[in-house]
């Protein structure tokens, strides 16, 4: 909400050889606040992460498991990755080539797999409902969340664990990206390099983290007294087949998966008050997403924020729409919404409200929160103000 920005030199590894040399690195993260030495030595940073939002979740929620008269089978666990655990990946590669097979490590796969954030989680808090991973790179959060709450609504959970975990701050990632040009290489300019909307955007700058919610039916949320921060409305899934990387003209796919999210939640362009865009701050991705969103809400685009957070937490790949639910549920719940920093130069492509100015104060009654991802995955969420 204060417009801090998250970027910096990257600390994780010398990335002096690299042409882009910044990130939005997590700051003094304790996994032993979370984890034992020994599942702290055999967890994937991506999976400390995971670990860590899932407890938050949980003891926001009131929960240490199922709740009384829950059955275990009712409660399941549902987190993306676009990666999963990349850092151990290269570090048995290189133990691989340099010290022979018999010394990759015996963890290495179960530390690797996206799908063992859900798995460690479930294992955590006896969770024996639905359990996988999503894997749709940076659609990867927000599809966890949506399918999760499609188990819920066919019956099949009564509460879910959902989001994304993403650390993916590591040399093979970084050159990878950077040698499609996707990031920014502001490496002089850190805090300022990445600048959604700007006309002086030149690419994503890479975050990590975590973002998880607890996911329960409302009546069952009601009968135990939980403390409900918002109501998951709608959710809308498509693909662009179209490019590997870049969006169709007018973003085509986005704007179905925002108006069958829109439909799903029973809802119009005239209910949203705040988009959380997908914001990437590269400069194919903003004017497309800024078409689409206008295609879609028409007029009423010119009187919502649409606002990007990845201006300060960076691009969180598989955990982005997580996280970003997170800050649309609060946005809801609160009447505040972030602000868009490092505003410099206007794009005439880029014509709507973006929150350049601070953090903005309005009720907020609906949220958008779009979610869109190498490979053509399109995942959108609608959140609604909770009214008991």
């Amino acid at each position: 909400m204060a417009g801090t920005p998250g970027g910096g030199p990257i600390t994780q590894f010398d990335a002096g050889g690299f042409a882009t040399r910044i990130a939005c690195e997590i700051k003094d993260f304790d996994p032993l606040a979370h984890l034992t030495r020994k599942e702290a030595r055999r967890y994937d940073r991506f999976l400390q992460l995971a670990v860590a939002a899932a407890d938050e979740a949980m003891q926001g929620a009131g929960l240490s498991g199922p709740p009384t008269g829950c059955p275990p089978t009712a409660f399941g666990a549902l987190i993306g990755s676009g990666v999963g655990g990349i850092a151990t990946l290269e570090a048995n590669c290189k133990v691989l080539d340099e010290r022979g097979p018999a010394r990759v490590s015996p963890f290495f796969i179960p530390m690797f797999i996206p799908d063992i954030a859900a798995g460690v989680v479930s294992i955590r808090y006896g969770l024996r409902g639905p359990n996988y991973a999503t894997v749709s790179a940076c659609a990867s959060g927000a599809h966890a969340i949506g399918e999760a709450a499609r188990h819920i609504g066919r019956g099949e959970a009564d509460l879910m664990l959902a989001g994304g975990a993403e650390a993916a701050v590591t040399p093979i990632t970084i050159a990878g990206f950077s040698a499609m040009k996707a990031m920014s290489r502001r490496n002089d300019d850190p805090a300022g390099a990445s600048r959604p909307f700007d006309a002086g955007r030149d690419g994503f700058v890479i975050g990590e983290g975590a973002g998880i919610l607890v996911l329960e039916e409302m009546e069952h949320a009601r009968a135990r007294g939980a403390d409900i921060l918002g109501e998951l409305a709608g959710y809308g899934a498509t693909g662009d087949a179209h490019h590997i990387t870049a969006p169709p003209p007018e973003a085509k796919g986005a704007q179905e998966a925002m108006r069958a999210a829109l439909a799903d939640a029973g809802i119009g362009p005239e209910d949203i008050d705040y988009v959380n865009a997908h914001g990437t701050s590269t400069p194919a991705n903003d004017p497309a997403e800024t078409a689409a969103i206008k295609a879609v809400l028409g007029p009423r685009a010119y009187d919502v924020v649409v606002g990007s957070t990845k201006s300060m937490t960076g691009h969180l790949l598989g955990a982005a729409g997580a996280i970003e639910m997170v800050m649309c549920v609060m946005a809801c719940r609160t009447g505040r919404i972030p602000p868009t920093i490092n505003f410099a130069e206007k794009d005439e492509a880029c014509d709507l409200e973006y929150g350049h100015a601070g953090m903005i104060e309005r009720p907020v009654s609906a949220a958008l929160n779009n979610s869109f991802g190498f490979g053509g995955h399109n995942a959108c969420l609608v959140v609604r103000r909770y009214e008991d």
